[in-house]
C-alpha cells in the first residue's frame, strides 16, 4: 500500500473526459490486470491536489483518492472500476478492442461503456472542482480493479482501508451504466440480491434396460430443477420486480447411453428482491430439494454461494439531488430502478447511502462496445452538478444522511 500526500500544484488544464476515456481504454486492464489504468488516474488526480493511496490486496489493484479534510461530515464519494471483461473473439470486433478509437461520433473499445467513461467523467468533474476551489467538504474517489471478477479484494478492500484509516464517505454515487434506452432515463436506488445454488444428486448406478434396479439421479434432478424453475418465487414488491430463478448448468459426465449414472449436478442462479434474504431463500431451496429427495429416493446436497443481498436506498434527499441533476442536464425525468445484476453498490450500501447513474448500457460486454462521445460529456456535467450541489455552501450534509434498507 502506497500513500502519497497531496501536492499543491494544479494541472495546466482540466482533463478532457473523452480523451481520458480513450487513454483508459488503451490500458488492457482485463480483471485483475491493472494495465496502467490506475497509474494513469493516480497521475491525473495527484497533479490536481488529491491525496492518492494504492490499496492493492490479494493481487488486485485499487486506488483511493481524497481531496479535502479526512473525516469531513460532507464527504462526497464516487465509486467505479477500471477492470474490464475479456474482449472475446477479436474477429467479431471491427476495431482493436484496446485502441480507444473515436469514429462516427462514438468511442469504441472494451470498457468504453462499462465503465471507463464514467470513471473519466467523475475524475474530470472532481478535478474541475479542485481547480475552482473546494467548498467546505471533501471528495473521495474509490476506484477498483476487481468489479468484473470475484469482487473480494476490490471495493471491499478500499472500504476496509477507509475504516482503518478513519476515512468516510457521507454519500456515494456509483458510475455503472444505468440508462436503458436514452441517456438519463434511469437511476438505480437499489439492487436485487444474487445467490447461486450448486446441486449434487446422488442415486444408484444401473443398466438403462433395468431402470427399476437403479435410482436415477438425472430424472430426480430434472424434476427438482423444473420444480424450482416453474414455480414463481414471488410477484414482486413495491420497489422490486419479481425474483427470478434460472437454471444455468446440468451435467452428468456420463458418455454411455445405456448406463444410468450414479450422480448428476446442476446449478441455479437466483436474483431476489426484498421479499427474501439469502438465508430465507436457502431454506426454501433446501425444502424443495428435500421434498424431491423424499419422492425419488435420490439424495440432494446443496452448496450455496451468496454474491449479495438485496438493498434499497429509500427515496429522499440524496436520490432527489441526483434525479434533479440528471433532469437538468439530460432534459428527461429519470425513472427510479432496482433492476439488473449486481454491482459494487452492494458493498457501499453498508458504508453510506448509495445511488447509481451512468451511460446507456446497450453494448456493455459485447463485441464493438462503444459509447456516444456526447454522452461522456453529458455524464461529466451530471456528475459535476451533483458534486457542486451537494457541497454547495449552506446546504449542510445532515439532510443527505441516511441508511440503505437491506432485506431482513
Amino acid at each position: 500500500m502506497t500513500d502519497r500526500p497531496a501536492v499543491a500544484a494544479r494541472p495546466a488544464a482540466p482533463p478532457d473526459p473523452v480523451a481520458l476515456t480513450a487513454a483508459l481504454v488503451r490500458c488492457p486492464s482485463v480483471t485483475p490486470a491493472e494495465g496502467g489504468a490506475l497509474a494513469l488516474l493516480d497521475g491525473v488526480l495527484s497533479a490536481a491536489g488529491f491525496a492518492c493511496t494504492r490499496v492493492d490486496r490479494g493481487g488486485v489493484p485499487n486506488l483511493f483518492a481524497r481531496l479535502g479534510p479526512r473525516g469531513h461530515p460532507r464527504s462526497f464519494g464516487f465509486n467505479g472500476h477500471t477492470d474490464v471483461v475479456p474482449p472475446g473473439d477479436r474477429g467479431l470486433w471491427s476495431v482493436d478492442p484496446f485502441a480507444g478509437v473515436v469514429r462516427d461520433g462514438m468511442l469504441w473499445g472494451r470498457g468504453a461503456v462499462d465503465m471507463k467513461s464514467a470513471v473519466a467523467a467523475f475524475v474530470a468533474a472532481a478535478v474541475d472542482l479542485a481547480r475552482a476551489g473546494l467548498p467546505d467538504g471533501a471528495v473521495i474517489l474509490a476506484i477498483t480493479g476487481d468489479e468484473e471478477g470475484p469482487a473480494r479484494d476490490g471495493t471491499r478492500a478500499i472500504l476496509d482501508h477507509m475504516a482503518a484509516a478513519g476515512e468516510r464517505m457521507s454519500v456515494c454515487l456509483v458510475g455503472e451504466p444505468t440508462s436503458v434506452a436514452r441517456f438519463g432515463d434511469t437511476v438505480k436506488i437499489g439492487r436485487r440480491g444474487s445467490l447461486t445454488a450448486r446441486i449434487a444428486a446422488s442415486g444408484v448406478q444401473g443398466h438403462a434396460a433395468y431402470p427399476e434396479r437403479a435410482r436415477n439421479p438425472v430424472a430426480a434432478l430434472a424434476r427438482l430443477v423444473d420444480r424450482l424453475s416453474s414455480a414463481p418465487l414471488d410477484a414482486g414488491t413495491a420497489r422490486f420486480d419479481p425474483s427470478t430463478l434460472a437454471a444455468t448448468t446440468f451435467d452428468t459426465g456420463n458418455p454411455a447411453a445405456n448406463v444410468i449414472p450414479s450422480a448428476a449436478r446442476a446449478t441455479v442462479n437466483v436474483r431476489f428482491n426484498d421479499r427474501w434474504t439469502s438465508a430465507t431463500l436457502a431454506v426454501h431451496l433446501r425444502d424443495v430439494a428435500a421434498a424431491v429427495a423424499a419422492e425419488t429416493g435420490v439424495a440432494m446436497a446443496l452448496e450455496i454461494e451468496v454474491a449479495g443481498e438485496s438493498f434499497l436506498t429509500p427515496p429522499g434527499p440524496f436520490p432527489d439531488l441526483v434525479l434533479a441533476a440528471v433532469a437538468a442536464e439530460a432534459g428527461i425525468a429519470p425513472a427510479l430502478s432496482t433492476s439488473g445484476g449486481t454491482s459494487d453498490a452492494r458493498f457501499v450500501k453498508d458504508h453510506c447511502p448509495v445511488v447509481e447513474f451512468g451511460l446507456v448500457g446497450a453494448t456493455l460486454h459485447a463485441a464493438d462496445e462503444r459509447v456516444e462521445v456526447a454522452q461522456i460529456g453529458a455524464l461529466r456535467r451530471v456528475y459535476a452538478r451533483v458534486l457542486a450541489d451537494y457541497l454547495a455552501p449552506g446546504r449542510g450534509g445532515g439532510p443527505m444522511e441516511g441508511t440503505c434498507a437491506t432485506a431482513s
